[in-house]
């Protein structure tokens, strides 16, 4: 399928939003998190925000990914466009936080169907990786534009016009690219087959292991190895072990398990996990650093915040034009990962009183590594495998992402309140006394409410307890159980490292082989009249 400049500009521009909306989406809920948190009263909650997006969004992407390789993608960029607008609307309406992570997981389905289409119709429209790469400056440009400006406007919104402002302004942004790509996005089909048969005893199978799984990383620290436990463990790995027997004998898997035969697609899906564990652990938990632990206002993180998502953009861009121009492209996740672990470690060192500069330059270099390893993940992933494959490929790598990220946030989560918890205690070891204001100060939403702060200052003075202090040990507490969760994302970013050791030499244009995986799919859509877009 040939497409004129103008149709491809307009295609393009199309996604381009989709990517922004998206991207505003997660950078100014993250910025905002605190705050949402603490009005709503519900901190128990803080990381269920997150992860009920991740979770619904894991479990979704390998369905639509192998569904747009059967049907195209255009139906499903649509589709996804629609319900994340109409979950945003039910987010910026949820008056619990119970409603808000319903509306947030309702997100999450959209968001699975929008990452497992969008991403693999840009090399539908343009196989040559090197045009691609070309072109894909565009989305580049739309996320560093949504990166930009979403921290910076998702503390303005939340500081002047409320938290609620920051999920209606999805809106105009998702109308826009459903008018794009409604009009221009042609409808692609690489595998013209009858009968089509869709794997969901495997989606059922992925979807209750990868459940189970968030479940027992989010409650084993609190709840302690009791039977519960020891059942839901026992739950995930059977749930683990079927599906993988069932996708071995499946004949329409939904994770063709061949795939991974090849070492290149085995590790890049590591890396990505790995990459997904660092990524959110960061974009969640630096906000409540800077508003809790610091006592930033929502309006300053969203300032303070900004080189790191900027930078994201800045390291796509400078990597989409060299990374074909070296003999060994590899090198380029060899240099984000190491700035990773390198400004990882600096986050340690922050503390209310570290200059400015020195957090910014370190938000700013974790940001560049991001942005040289996450696309090339992916693109280097599509480059391996066959064409009628690439949806799902593109599906596992981003599933792989998100998997990493829920991990992230659930275990840097229960590592950050641990610390922060058994540090208010001391409180009551030190002989104060414990009283009610002691469970008060347990929930780190007093760090971030005005209002509440001021009461439990108040509370205190009535009992002749000097508040302040209470609250600076408090946030001395929070930074310390942050920089604890910190330390595993730094861990992380080393391991990636010593993998990527073992990753084979790539070469673009020389890596879907004869007798690589997905040659069979290959063959199969050739025979039934594979569409080829030049």
């Amino acid at each position: 399928m040939l497409l004129s400049f103008r149709e491809s500009l307009f295609a393009m521009l199309g996604l381009g939003f989709v990517t922004m909306m998206v991207a505003i989406d997660q950078t100014v809920v993250s910025t905002a998190l605190p705050t949402v948190v603490a009005e709503l009263r519900g901190f128990q909650f803080y990381a269920w925000v997150t992860t009920a997006y991740l979770l619904t969004t894991i479990a979704t992407i390998p369905i639509f990914g192998r569904l747009g390789d059967f049907y195209g993608r255009k139906p499903f960029v649509v589709a996804s466009i629609i319900l994340f607008l109409f979950a945003s609307v039910l987010c910026g309406l949820a008056q619990s936080m119970v409603h808000l992570v319903l509306g947030r997981a309702l997100q999450g389905v959209a968001g699975g169907m929008m990452l497992s289409t969008t991403f693999a119709v840009v090399p539908d429209l343009f196989p040559d990786p090197r045009v691609r790469l070309r072109w894909q400056v565009i989305l580049s440009s739309c996320f560093g534009i949504a990166n930009a400006v979403g921290p910076t406007l998702g503390g303005f919104l939340t500081y002047y016009l409320g938290w609620r402002a920051v999920f209606f302004m999805n809106v105009p942004v998702g109308l826009a690219g459903l008018f794009f790509v409604w009009r221009y996005l042609p409808h692609v089909r690489h595998m013209q087959v009858s009968g089509i048969r869709l794997d969901w005893q495997g989606a059922i199978l992925i979807t209750c292991a990868l459940v189970g799984l968030q479940f027992l990383v989010q409650w084993l620290p609190s709840q302690g190895a009791g039977m519960n436990m020891v059942l839901l463990g026992l739950f995930t790995l059977a749930c683990f072990a079927t599906f993988i027997w069932w996708e071995g004998r499946c004949s329409a898997a939904l994770i063709p398990l061949d795939m991974f035969k090849d070492r290149s697609i085995a590790i890049m899906c590591l890396l990505s996990t790995f990459l997904g564990f660092v990524m959110f652990g960061l974009l969640i938990y630096v906000p409540l650093l800077l508003q809790g632990g610091f006592g930033l206002s929502s309006r300053e993180v969203g300032v303070i915040i900004t080189p790191l998502v900027v930078c994201i953009t800045v390291g796509s861009i400078f990597s989409a034009r060299v990374v074909t121009r070296i003999g060994r492209p590899e090198y380029i996740l060899y240099a984000g990962f190491a700035l990773l672990a390198v400004c990882g470690t600096g986050f340690l060192l922050v503390d209310a009183d570290t200059h400015r500069g020195w957090l910014v330059a370190n938000l700013a270099g974790c940001g560049v590594g991001l942005g040289f390893v996450m696309p090339n993940l992916t693109i280097f992933s599509q480059e391996i495998v066959s064409r009628s494959r690439l949806g799902i490929v593109t599906a596992v790598m981003q599933s792989t992402r998100m998997i990493g990220g829920a991990l992230g946030t659930a275990v840097i989560g229960s590592v950050v309140t641990h610390f922060y918890v058994e540090g208010v205690r001391q409180l009551n070891i030190s002989g104060f006394g414990k009283g009610n204001w002691l469970t008060r100060l347990e929930d780190p939403q007093v760090l971030v409410n005005a209002k509440i702060q001021s009461e439990f200052v108040a509370m205190l003075q009535r009992q002749a307890l000097h508040g302040e202090t209470f609250i600076l040990h408090a946030r001395e507490s929070l930074v310390w159980g942050i920089h604890s969760g910190f330390v595993l994302a730094v861990l992380m970013a080393v391991l990636s490292l010593v993998f990527l050791l073992r990753l084979p030499r790539f070469q673009f244009g020389n890596n879907r082989s004869a007798g690589g995986p997905g040659e069979h799919d290959t063959a199969s859509a050739a025979n039934n009249g594979e569409k080829n877009p030049q």
